[in-house]
């Protein structure tokens, strides 16, 4: 890099500013936390306002009161200024309360910092195989001769014969414990690298969709002309580079065989001893996430960019089409400024209705007389033990199993998920069914009709409890946050027990 194109970087870059602020451990360790690690990609004002005090609380506990002076509220404002970039502010479909996510920045600065810890291993070999596999996918995969191709699918051929032959004769090569930490160190550093790669994805769809917005909003001429200009809109997020290949890895990931496959590739990684970092089990459920979000993210900027050239809106109101245009192009023009004199706060966006009828009668308060006279001290009689044997049900392998169930259609029922995953447990583990909680999928109940759940008890005796039918469907289009939960599941008394 040259001098002064080093010097354009740390002029705008705002990870370079990240890394030179005050308060920089502050932020790189709380967002880095919240977004990064814990692969959060939305979430409300109030639930990040609610981590933060508590995040400032325990620091001047420990630094100092004083160190971190400022209100929760202050810092998030001063971190999602346009001219801090650090955070993105926006608010979501039928929501008065602003939400944030993390921009690239904030992962750029975050995997910085983290490279410059030591290391106590580091592999070299895993990354020259890699090296050869990308080159031959370049060479051969945009050569076009036909005697060129056969001739490196007879070599591969060739490789996979003598290794056949080998295994026949009882000769296996295994990997040794450092090849293997050398393999599975680069499959972890890959996946973290593509899981932050859908935040910088999902950033370069907007601007495209900021640049195409401006261009209509600032335009002069007409609307023959301006649909000249940029023909075929509707696919110019999806029909980009960076859209395309988005496209085909998404297209890979929702193979169901390969995500099968890759399911129980990373758990047979995990099992050996070797390997520890329990982070990465999941990290292609993570994946699928992070990716579905960005696909929404393109679509609903698509149909927006749509809606933006409907003929209906050029026809009806030039008036008000004018004031519009009018107000986007001053937004555009001012977007980059900050303003810290000025702050104005609407209550709500629509006014309260109060009917006089519908505040209740007064009700006195009951009075209760208590007796305390002729009270003794009593003795337990019954057995505590039971008190100690309660059952605790993981509900992690149960989400897993939904998520299983939903990878081939959008929506199945405890019914389909019991067939393939019996009850183990009892009825703790089926009212743990009931109160699954999961980003990724929603739960209903159907009070129309029942199903009928039966499973063996310790003692040998068939038990059969009668439930209204729960179905759980894929969350595609979700855009709550992560703290906010699912449908909330119905009480145990919902459940009727039955003995045959």
């Amino acid at each position: 890099m040259q001098f002064d194109e080093i010097v354009a970087v740390r002029r705008t870059s705002a990870a370079w500013r990240l890394l030179r602020a005050d308060n920089a451990p502050l932020v790189l360790s709380f967002l880095g936390r919240v977004f990064v690690d814990d692969n959060v990609r939305e979430i409300s004002e109030s639930g990040l306002i609610s981590l933060l005090d508590d995040e400032l609380h325990s620091l001047n506990k420990r630094l100092g009161d004083g160190t971190y002076p400022r209100t929760p509220k202050g810092y998030l404002d001063e971190w999602s200024a346009p001219d801090t970039g650090w955070l993105r502010k926006y608010y979501v479909v039928e929501s008065d309360e602003p939400h944030y996510d993390a921009t690239p920045a904030v992962e750029r600065a975050v995997a910085w910092v983290r490279s410059l810890a030591d290391r106590e291993f580091i592999g070299t070999e895993s990354r020259l195989n890699t090296v050869f596999d990308l080159l031959r996918q370049i060479v051969y995969g945009a050569n076009a001769d036909p005697d060129v191709r056969l001739a490196e699918l007879r070599r591969r051929r060739a490789e996979i014969d003598a290794e056949i032959e080998a295994v026949e004769r009882g000769e296996v090569s295994v990997l040794d414990a450092s090849r293997r930490r050398d393999r599975y160190q680069q499959f972890g550093e890959v996946s973290r690298a593509l899981l932050s790669d859908f935040r910088e994805v999902e950033a370069n769809f907007r601007t495209l969709d900021r640049q195409m917005r401006e261009r209509i909003a600032t335009w002069r001429g007409t609307k023959g002309e301006l649909l000249d200009e940029i023909v075929g809109s509707r696919t110019t997020i999806t029909d980009s580079d960076q859209g395309r290949s988005f496209q085909a890895f998404y297209d890979l990931l929702l193979s169901a065989d390969r995500l099968d496959e890759l399911d129980q590739l990373v758990r047979e990684a995990q099992s050996i001893d070797t390997v520890t970092d329990a982070r990465l089990t999941n990290i292609h459920h993570d994946w699928l996430d992070a990716g579905t979000r960005a696909q929404t993210t393109v679509r609903r900027l698509s149909e927006q960019l749509r809606r933006f050239l409907d003929d209906q809106a050029w026809l009806e109101n030039r008036r008000v089409m004018d004031l519009l245009r009018s107000i986007e192009a001053t937004a555009y023009t001012v977007r980059d400024q900050r303003i810290d004199d000025f702050t104005h706060e609407i209550d709500s966006p629509s006014p309260g209705v109060h009917l006089p009828m519908e505040r209740p009668l007064f009700r006195p308060t009951a009075s209760l007389e208590v007796d305390s006279d002729g009270i003794e001290d009593g003795e337990s009689d019954g057995d505590a033990d039971a008190l100690f044997e309660q059952i605790h049900i993981d509900p992690a392998p149960l989400i897993d199993g939904v998520r299983r169930a939903l990878r081939r259609t959008t929506q199945v029922t405890l019914a389909d998920v019991l067939a393939v995953t019996p009850l183990t447990q009892g009825l703790a583990e089926l009212i743990t069914y009931l109160s699954l909680t999961d980003d990724s999928f929603t739960k209903i109940f159907d009070d129309t009709s029942t199903e009928s759940v039966t499973w063996t008890d310790d003692d040998g005796d068939a038990r059969t409890a009668r439930v209204p039918r729960v179905i759980y469907t894929h969350n595609r289009s979700s855009n709550d946050s992560p703290s906010s939960s699912s449908t909330s599941p119905r009480s145990s008394s919902a459940v009727e027990m039955e003995t045959p």
